[in-house]
Parts: structure tokens; sequence; C-alpha cells
């Protein structure tokens, strides 16, 4: 089966972004971004973003993983340390991630390397977890192969049986992502996007501009 998606056009007319207006730190653009598209409520979820990490097989793997902090020093999502992207990360720490607000047309790729965060922060965030997400977190071998969907929902009833207090799992925490560059764009008209590059110059951040 074949589909021709030639015809799959939208125009591009909510924004624009220019130089004189752009603030010094990438960071302030990207709460800004954010905050603004939180605000309307129209995403489902405006924290969705895409993650991607290269595996032991120097191949890249994509995902979509829930953004869960924005630091003064970047990123903060949670995951199982011994998952796909958790042995990734543990082989090469550089990733990438891509938000895309389809209601603002507005998309912003992160380039930077992925470090733990203390036990303690990712305790915190754990124990404010609903119950039935602790439990998964718990039953989850996470990317590893399992005999069937049964199997799962067994040991997750086993666990909820036995009303007991869920501690964090030893293999799961979170990952700060700190940024080496940041790249904004804004759809435009006539396919002419803007395209805004951040990157850090000892320590400080310079931006230029990118063609379509």
């Amino acid at each position: 089966m074949s589909k021709d998606l030639g015809n799959y056009r939208k125009s591009y007319i909510k924004g624009e972004l220019v130089e004189e207006n752009l603030p010094s730190n990438p960071m302030d653009l990207f709460n800004s971004w954010f905050s603004n598209v939180d605000s309307k409520k129209i995403e489902i979820e405006p924290n969705a973003m895409s993650l991607s990490t290269v595996g032991p097989d120097k191949y890249p793997g994509t995902r979509i993983v829930l953004l869960k902090k924005i630091t003064k020093d970047g990123f903060v999502f949670f995951s199982n340390y011994d998952s796909t992207k958790g042995i990734s990360i543990s082989n090469n720490n550089r990733v990438c991630l891509s938000f895309f607000w389809s209601s603002q047309e507005q998309q912003v790729i992160v380039k930077g390397n992925a470090s733990k965060i203390n036990d303690l922060e990712s305790t915190e965030y754990f124990n404010s977890r609903p119950i039935g997400s602790k439990i998964g977190a718990v039953v989850s071998n996470q990317s590893q192969i399992i005999p069937s969907r049964e199997y799962l929902e067994k040991k997750y009833e086993f666990i909820k049986s036995k009303k007991i207090n869920i501690k964090k799992p030893k293999n799961w925490g979170g990952y700060l992502v700190a940024p080496i560059s940041y790249e904004f764009w804004q759809g435009r008209d006539n396919r002419l996007h803007d395209r805004i590059l951040y990157q850090k110059n000892n320590n400080l951040w310079d931006f230029k501009r990118l063609s379509p």
C-alpha cells in the first residue's frame, strides 16, 4: 500500500523571530515560548518532547518523554536507568531534545549532555507520583522482553494487593540535560521560516540566523 502525501500543506502565519527582540539567554526565550503554549491549554501535553540518543550499536533512537522540570542548568526528565535510553546515555551522554507545538507553529531543538540528578531529588519526585505510576515503575523492567501483557498485569496486581509503601527503585531516577545549543524555529509563510541558533562561546551565548 502506498499513499501520496504531497498535497498535505499548511501556511504558517502565527509569529516571527526578530533579532532585536531576542534575549541574550536562550533559556529565557524557551521559558517565554513554553509559558505561552502552556497558558493557552491547547496542546494536550506541552511538556512532551522527543529525546534522541545513540545506542551502543551506533544507531540513533528517538522516543517521546515528558519534561518534568526546567532549571537554570537545563531540562529534567525521569526514566529507568536500565532502559534502552538509559543504557544509551551511559555509553554516550550527548543527546538531543525536540519540542514541537503545532498550535503555535513553533519548534525548539536542544542539544546537550545528559547526567543523572542526585538521588534525593529523584526520590522526592518519585514520592509525588500517583500510586499507580509508582507500582508501574517497580514492576516494569523497562525495555526487557516479557512473555505477555497478562504477565505484566499480574505483577502489577500482586504489588497493588500488598498495600505497602512503594519505594523508588534504585535503577530509576532523573536526568538533567545541560544544553550546548538551542535552535528556535518559527513557521512563516511561503516556507521562509525563521530559524535562530544559539551556541555557547566562552560560557556566553551568541545567536545567528539560519536559512530555512
